[in-house]
């Protein structure tokens, strides 16, 4: 009996313990009510949060070129094969190498003429020899005539005298024309330059006999390269020559050029065509790079605004327009020509809305915004002044 009393007195005191816990608890999370006549914390309004000052832009029409965009090779204008006009001759000096610039007529190689000058001299002494049977038969011919007047001379001898001079003077033009070929063999022993350039390749080896034919060097002619943009059929119809082209070389540098001519037919595999850019000289544009570029065709009216107003998001642009009671609101838009810092909206701009220039990506739709006018910032200006005495 006095073992259940005292068990059962255990279980009340544990009670009493739990209940006041739960009291301190409740105690300790009810706000206490406010003094007589404090005024409450009001609770702070999402809402009533300070609105991002921006300034807006309204879009400007402007005339810019249309452009073409294109990819393609950058390669020589022209090429120049210098090769030896004489074979079985031994290269003697090479006096040029790879990206030397040469003239017109210049000597680039010269070749062993030993052999050369010795047959020069022998058809020269074939030469007199044929002016020495010539000399003799015109003598024959004249005494002939001479004793034929007195008739002691038979027709056929006269007759074989004038055939003997008619065969020196052939055998005369022929060891004349075989010194003009031979003095041409010795001026071949110098390989000159067509024209003017700058050498691209050379095959050349010192030493090495020639044959006639063979290339020794590749020139750039006049060291002018160009692009050969590859156009479809509808853009090749609308590119004509002597339009300004902007070609952007591996290297991101932009080199100016002009179109040079049209290819007249398109490739009947890949149906495309080429238009060739005639590229500003020293500007870094090699032969066998791949560049890209733009050609631009007639100026139409573009409606641009400031690139800083255009957001980018989930594939997309967009601009925000300034709405009623200064909130603003997300466009979709299509973008087309750039120049400088603006941007052409092709699609989804009313001209006379007006645009959030710059900040966009920090707001969402129906974020309200306090606008700075040009007016604000003068008046803002004015009063710097008259608190400073005008002296900023």
């Amino acid at each position: 009996m006095t073992s259940n009393l005292k068990s059962h007195q255990k279980w009340v005191i544990v009670g009493l313990v739990v209940l006041i816990l739960i009291a301190a608890a409740y105690a300790m999370w009810v706000p206490r009510p406010g003094k007589p006549g404090e005024a409450a914390t009001p609770t702070k309004d999402p809402s009533s949060a300070a609105a991002l000052t921006v300034n807006v832009v309204k879009a400007q029409t402007q005339t810019w070129p249309q452009q073409i965009q294109a990819h393609g090779a950058v390669t020589a204008w022209q090429e120049v094969v210098v090769s030896p006009e004489t074979g079985g001759l031994r290269i003697e000096k090479l006096l040029v190498d790879v990206g030397s610039t040469v003239r017109r007529g210049q000597v680039l190689v010269q070749l062993s003429d030993s052999t050369v000058k010795a047959e020069l001299r022998k058809q020269e002494a074939l030469v007199a020899q044929a002016r020495a049977s010539l000399v003799q038969a015109q003598m024959n011919l004249k005494r002939a005539k001479a004793v034929d007047v007195v008739g002691a001379l038979a027709p056929q001898k006269l007759d074989e005298y004038q055939a003997n001079q008619a065969t020196a003077e052939a055998s005369l033009a022929s060891a004349l024309a075989d010194l003009e070929s031979a003095r041409l063999k010795l001026s071949h022993t110098k390989i000159v330059a067509a024209d003017d350039g700058v050498v691209s390749s050379k095959s050349a080896v010192l030493g090495a006999v020639v044959t006639a034919g063979a290339e020794l060097f590749r020139l750039i002619r006049q060291g002018r390269v160009e692009w050969r943009a590859e156009l479809d059929a509808a853009q090749l119809a609308s590119v004509a020559a002597d339009q300004p082209a902007h070609v952007v070389l591996p290297n991101g540098k932009t080199v100016e050029g002009k179109v040079r001519l049209v290819s007249p037919t398109l490739d009947a595999a890949t149906g495309r065509g080429m238009a060739y850019v005639s590229l500003v000289a020293g500007q870094g544009a090699q032969p066998g790079q791949f560049a890209s570029g733009s050609i631009d065709l007639a100026s139409t009216p573009a409606l641009t605004l400031p690139q800083s107003a255009i957001v980018l998001r989930d594939g997309r642009s967009y601009v925000y327009v300034l709405g009623e009671g200064q909130q603003v609101s997300s466009r979709v838009v299509v973008s087309g020509r750039r120049q400088g810092d603006r941007v052409e909206i092709v699609t989804g701009l009313d001209p006379n809305w007006s645009v959030v220039a710059s900040g966009g990506g920090f707001l969402s739709d129906g974020a309200k915004v306090t606008v700075l006018s040009a007016n604000a910032a003068e008046t803002a200006g004015a009063a710097a002044d008259a608190k400073t005495g005008g002296n900023r």
